[in-house]
């Protein structure tokens, strides 16, 4: 089998590698999901004993439904969290860890943890979206028609809140959340499962934009509310509501005129001994962050604290969060303009580490992750002991060595670890429960299939003056001796997306397109994560200039860093969205470096791009238009001499396909001749694998055509 067609059919190796861990409060038992091998899209739950033993619970194949009639809510719930995976993809546990929901094809389902009896279909209103068991296992709260419902275990259902609008719904995260802010979720359960905090979106204000597929022609065009750069957002607002559906709601209002983001929202019980609201909401400028508390039975708000930046406030995983002595931890900037993470006004975190989550918190135990100083490529993990004060970092189970890529959970003093590093492909998972000659450990298998490829030639360097992160991907037949191979770029290069990572699977695709005869270079410029506040915020106001800059830096300063023969006479470019608009930019701005380009899903005019990224790094478009006319790529299309490939879903409604068709339509007009490949059923994500498999193989075609590669 060619890679390509592995690469699609196993969705990027991703599919048997186990995820989405939880665990129970006592540490004993670990929920997961995974699929039965390498190519099973109908995703199961799993539990891990303590003995080692892994148990199937759910198996979407078992009971009949693989989960692919999906309702348009939770089709779009999966757009944004960029899931591509079938059957069981979200699970909610109680807090005993009897008893688990999920859904399948927009029916409820409900399972014994402990394997005393089979999955079974609860009496839930149809189609039911992002269920939530509640922590005393009696409830299920889930989505319907727009409306919140309450389903008792034991039986009865009812609405606690409905739309009172034609353009209301309550209980999901609006689009800006749920694509912008990591906030994938609109309503929460109390501790004591009394209440609900519910989040109700009115999108009458945002405009609505019609994206239609023109391959399908006897299917109507889809409205969607989408909040473009400049235009209005939807208006949120926060409900306490009981649970048993008395009463009204209690609304936890703050100045959302003055803040009229809500960045996160849930429940705490360790703040005032007892259920207490906490969120946290952000102004259109996105340089103030405040977090309140608020009671339940009045609405109630206080402020904890507030965040501000001259800049931009960075939204931060895990946080507001509290440990058992009811102490906060909040992410902060300290004296020397770095990101550190705070446990009430104490620093938890090393100096010089860039800090990159709050991962749990158990007791007063606190793990998180950073990259130590110099060391992007490496993401580790610490445990900060806020009782005795000490931080040790997290060694994966009988690994000496440090680096590599690692995610964790921490729950009853159970810690599940996830490594990938540059020696192998796939993924490591290891169940650690203990300490000391209590210690046990587990490891839980992935089923992902191992590519085929003869193995990863991947060297990481820093780049020029900048030391910019850096990989370059060579041949596995590439010698000393060999002739200079052309180059061809492969980066993301702007914000929140890291590509130069110490873990073989971030290079798969890349050694792929070396062996097709390409040197591939990867980097990391200013704007992308993993070295520093002022390495982030460098692209502020200047989106195109900065990160265009720094990958011809480091292009040109490559073939002395790796000592390798490099033909920059022959240099490609390609990637997909903000890699995207990178890859168009770089032809059409500096034709001199560049010579073909490969764009998929491009942002091309930034006006069409959403409020709440757009405006963080250009600002509004209404206060400095000439701004966004300067980082468009349709006033350059005029000077286009290199080849270029545009590629775009049709049904994108993240990055629409207007940006790929004004860019045609200004080239066009100038007479400038270009290639445009749109995807029919496609949105951000090319989900189907033929093709997925097939644009791999067109895009080397038109580059090797395009560079004179024989």
């Amino acid at each position: 089998m060619s890679f390509p067609r592995q690469y699609a059919r196993t969705q990027r190796f991703s599919i048997g590698v186990p995820r989405s861990f939880q665990i129970s409060p006592d540490g004993r038992r670990v929920a997961f999901l995974r699929g039965r091998h390498g190519t099973d899209t109908a995703t199961c739950l799993w539990v891990a004993e303590p003995d080692g033993s892994e148990r199937l619970v759910a198996d979407p194949r078992t009971i009949g439904d693989t989960g692919e009639d999906l309702p348009p809510e939770e089709r779009a719930r999966r757009e944004r969290l960029r899931e591509a995976g079938g059957g069981i993809v979200s699970y909610s546990v109680d807090r005993a860890f009897t008893r688990a929901v999920f859904t399948l094809s927009g029916r409820l389902y409900g399972v014994d943890l402990d394997g005393a009896s089979a999955p079974r279909e609860l009496p839930a209103s149809p189609p039911v979206v992002d269920p939530v068991l509640d922590p005393t296992g009696r409830s299920v709260a889930y989505v319907s028609g727009g409306a919140v419902h309450v389903l008792d275990v034991d039986g009865g259902d009812r609405v606690v809140a409905e739309p009172d609008g034609e353009n209301v719904t309550w209980g999901l995260a609006e689009f800006v959340a749920a694509e912008e802010m990591g906030r994938h979720r609109g309503m929460w359960w109390s501790p004591d499962g009394v209440f609900l905090l519910a989040a109700r979106v009115d999108d009458t204000p945002v405009r609505r934009w019609h994206i239609s597929d023109p391959g399908s022609p006897e299917t109507a065009a889809q409205t969607v509310a989408y909040p473009a750069a400049g235009t209005a957002n939807a208006e949120v607002r926060l409900a306490v509501l009981r649970a048993d559906g008395s009463g009204g709601p209690v609304w936890v209002e703050w100045d959302r005129t003055e803040l009229p983001y809500l960045v996160t929202a849930g429940w705490t019980d360790q703040l005032d001994g007892a259920s207490t609201v906490v969120l946290t909401a952000q102004d259109r400028a996105q340089r103030t962050v405040r977090a309140f508390a608020a009671d339940p039975l009045t609405g109630h708000l206080r402020e904890l604290w507030t965040e501000t930046s001259e800049v931009w406030v960075e939204i931060m995983p895990g946080v507001p969060a509290f440990d058992s002595s009811g102490t906060a931890l909040r992410f902060g900037v300290d004296a020397d303009g770095e990101r550190v993470l705070y446990r009430g006004d104490q620093v938890v975190s090393a100096p010089g580490q860039y800090v990159r989550a709050l991962l749990d918190v158990d007791g007063s135990r606190v793990l998180y992750s950073a990259s130590p100083p110099d060391r992007p490529q490496d993401v580790r993990l610490w445990l900060y002991d806020g009782q005795e004060g000490t931080r040790a970092e997290v060694l994966f189970p009988g690994v000496d060595d440090p680096s590599g890529v690692h995610s964790g959970r921490l729950v009853g003093g159970t810690l599940v670890v996830q490594r990938r590093d540059l020696s192998a492909p796939g993924v490591r998972t290891a169940i650690v429960r203990g300490a000391g000659s209590e210690r046990s450990v587990v490891a839980v298998e992935s089923l992902a299939e191992r590519p085929d490829l003869p193995g990863v030639n991947v060297r990481l360097r820093r780049l020029g003056e900048r030391r910019i992160p850096a990989a370059l991907v060579l041949p596995s037949w590439h010698t000393p001796d060999s002739e200079p191979l052309p180059v061809l770029l492969d980066p993301y290069g702007g914000p929140h997306a890291q590509r130069v990572l110490g873990a073989q699977g971030a290079y798969l695709t890349s050694q792929w397109f070396a062996e097709q005869g390409f040197a591939v270079l990867i980097a990391d410029g200013r704007g992308t994560p993993g070295i520093g506040l002022a390495w982030e915020q460098a692209i502020h106001r200047d989106m195109a200039g900065t990160v265009l800059d720094d990958q011809v830096a480091a292009l040109e300063t490559a073939p002395d860093a790796f000592g390798v023969r490099l033909d920059l006479t022959r240099v490609g470019i390609r990637g997909w969205s903000y890699g995207g608009y990178l890859a168009a930019l770089a032809v059409l701005r500096r034709p001199d470096v560049f010579h073909a380009a490969v764009a998929g899903a491009p942002v091309t005019d930034w006006r069409l791009y959403d409020t709440h990224y757009t405006e963080r790094y250009l600002g509004h478009p209404n206060t400095d238009p000439e701004r966004y006319d300067r980082e468009s790529l349709l006033v350059d299309a005029p000077g286009l001499r290199r080849p270029l490939m545009l590629i775009h879903g049709l049904a994108d409604d993240n990055v629409v396909f207007a940006h790929t068709q004004r860019l045609s339509s200004a080239l066009l007009a100038a007479g400038r001749p270009h290639t445009v490949l749109p995807l029919s059923g496609a949105t951000h994500m090319a989900s189907d694998p033929t093709v997925s498999e097939n644009l791999l193989l067109l895009q080397v075609e038109f580059l090797r055509d395009a560079l004179r590669l024989g």
